[in-house]
């Protein structure tokens, strides 16, 4: 999709905070924070099976046994409905039996019969969703949630608003619904109500006429009336459930079942990305530990922490290389897309594994405190904070990489002892295991991002600190001589006015270079034979 063609990169200057856009500022002319893919979820009010159990009894006073045929009409009412509104809107109704790519079944649908609104497809499908079953035993049968395979039926629809979206809804009870929106879809057409320029690909804007008016409306896709929108498209969906009077009275709760929220970086040209990229994803393979990513997610690695942190990269994937970091199971992903714009995107599908400040009563008091993040849609402005400032502590932690490598003149001066205030420090062996448990110490996201104090490294190298003072004491100076042995080759230097270090721009080249060629380019078994 377009809009206005005319495009100028000086008409496109960021004004960010983020220390990765400004050190590589000549290269990049735009960034945008933007929620991807969203996926809201409708639950009915029947949580567990003894709420349902007493709903049956109390409510409807009907046998238990005689729920299930009670419910099923409904289901094919359901699937008569889905028929009825497909004939009407002159759009093709599917049925499926086994698993199909349903996206590039609508994609076919759209070449075949263009439009620009309204319903595109119906789809039916077979797939295993929770719903009801009957337990037979000793005295009364018991009804009981469970997961069995059953009819799903999924509407296609081109909306004004959001674009190309889908809604969800499983024929059988509970008659869940699940709504996909995407952002930059609906950012699209909101540039496009504002005449502001952009061509989009997928979904990606390769280019942005005003990037501080579209960050200022994407700003708003959270604060929508996402309640009174979600139910307008339930009751696109649930026409035949209208008629029944006990399900007509119970409203869908909504929350948020999935949010993809992206950081793009658009560049100048395929070429900058393009030499960029690969030195960003071998720096993030090599020196983000499980604590970096946790403290990118907003979290601390505790003792108590119950899961895995993984980092996994596929560069053999068509679009191109992803790396990902996963925490349970919530992750963060950098890609690029289409060569030009560079994405990192947090992805969030365990809210409860971050905290959020929230108004509670605490000792007859209402007070601000942290509490753990939920998952209702009113907390759709929560899950943009959490993911925005996971994206920047990412970017942010990356910005430490420098385009320059490292030359053999460089290197070999490292090798010879240089001088610190006034003494003489030895060379460094930049293979040597232990030279290189010091590089990965220092070369950590997290004191990259926070500055290097001496208990950090101590911590990293030997664990945790002893109990004993004097042990302490004998450790914290092993470590300062490491520090001045790095400063003095000037690979790190001290920040004024604290106890706290840096590594410099040639320290960061010089010391990844090392890495990298120990751990990539040297064979395993050679390594493991010295």
């Amino acid at each position: 999709m377009e809009g206005c063609q005319t495009f100028s990169w000086e008409q496109n200057a960021m004004q960010t905070n983020l220390h990765f856009t400004q050190k590589f500022a000549p290269a990049i002319v735009a960034s945008l924070d933007c929620y991807d893919r969203v996926i809201f979820k409708g639950h009915l009010p029947f949580g567990s099976d003894g709420h349902l159990n007493a709903f049956v009894d109390g409510v409807l006073r009907m046998r238990r046994k005689d729920f299930l045929p009670f419910v099923e009409q409904l289901s094919q009412d359901l699937v008569d409905g889905a028929k009825k509104t497909a004939a009407d809107a002159q759009a093709p109704y599917e049925h499926y039996e086994y698993r199909c790519n349903k996206e590039a079944i609508v994609r076919r649908i759209l070449q075949e019969r263009p439009q620009d609104d309204g319903l595109v497809a119906v789809l039916c499908c077979k797939e295993t969703c929770r719903t009801v079953k009957l337990a037979h035993g000793q005295g009364r049968p018991r009804l009981y949630f469970a997961k069995r395979p059953q009819r799903v039926l999924y509407f296609y629809f081109l909306d004004p608003q959001f674009g190309l979206m889908h809604v969800r809804i499983q024929t059988w009870f509970p008659f869940t619904i699940q709504v996909y929106v995407n952002g930059h879809e609906w950012l699209a057409r909101q540039m496009l109500d504002a005449r502001i320029g952009f061509v989009q690909q997928d979904n990606a804007f390769t280019q942005l006429d005003d990037p501080q008016r579209a960050q200022q409306l994407a700003d708003r896709f959270p604060r929508l009336r996402w309640v009174k929108l979600l139910d307008a498209f339930a009751r696109r969906v649930t026409t035949p459930l209208r008629g029944v009077r006990w399900l007509r009275e119970r409203a869908y709760y909504w929350v948020i079942d999935q949010a993809e929220y992206s950081t793009d970086l658009l560049f100048k040209n395929r070429a900058e990305l393009a030499a960029l990229f690969p030195r960003l994803v071998e720096h993030a393979l090599l020196h983000f530990s499980a604590a970096d990513i946790l403290t990118f997610l907003g979290r601390r690695l505790h003792p108590l922490f119950d899961g895995e942190v993984l980092t996994s990269c596929k560069k053999e994937r068509i679009p191109g290389t992803r790396i990902k970091h996963r925490m349970k199971n919530n992750w963060l992903k950098m890609y690029d897309k289409f060569g030009l714009v560079l994405r990192v995107e947090t992805v969030i599908n365990q809210p409860r594994e971050f905290r959020v400040r929230r108004r509670r009563m605490r000792q007859g008091r209402e007070q601000m405190v942290w509490c753990p993040m939920n998952k209702g849609v009113a907390n759709f402005y929560h899950y943009r904070e959490v993911a925005h400032a996971a994206n920047h502590r990412y970017l942010n932690a990356l910005a430490v990489v420098d385009a320059p490598t490292a030359t053999h003149r460089q290197l070999d001066r490292l090798s010879e002892p240089a001088a610190f205030h006034d003494r003489r420090r030895r060379g460094l062996n930049l293979l040597r295991s232990q030279e290189q448990k010091l590089f990965r110490a220092v070369l950590q996201g997290d004191l990259c991002l926070h500055g290097i104090r001496n208990r950090d490294i101590a911590d990293a190298l030997y664990g945790r600190a002893p109990k004993d003072l004097a042990a302490r004491r004998r450790r914290t100076v092993r470590v300062s001589r490491l520090l001045q042995l790095l400063r003095a080759h000037g690979l790190m230097a001290k920040i004024a006015h604290s106890h706290r270090y840096r590594v410099t721009d040639k320290g960061m080249t010089l010391m990844s270079a090392a890495v990298y060629a120990r751990h990539k380019l040297l064979p395993k078994e050679l390594d493991d034979a010295a």
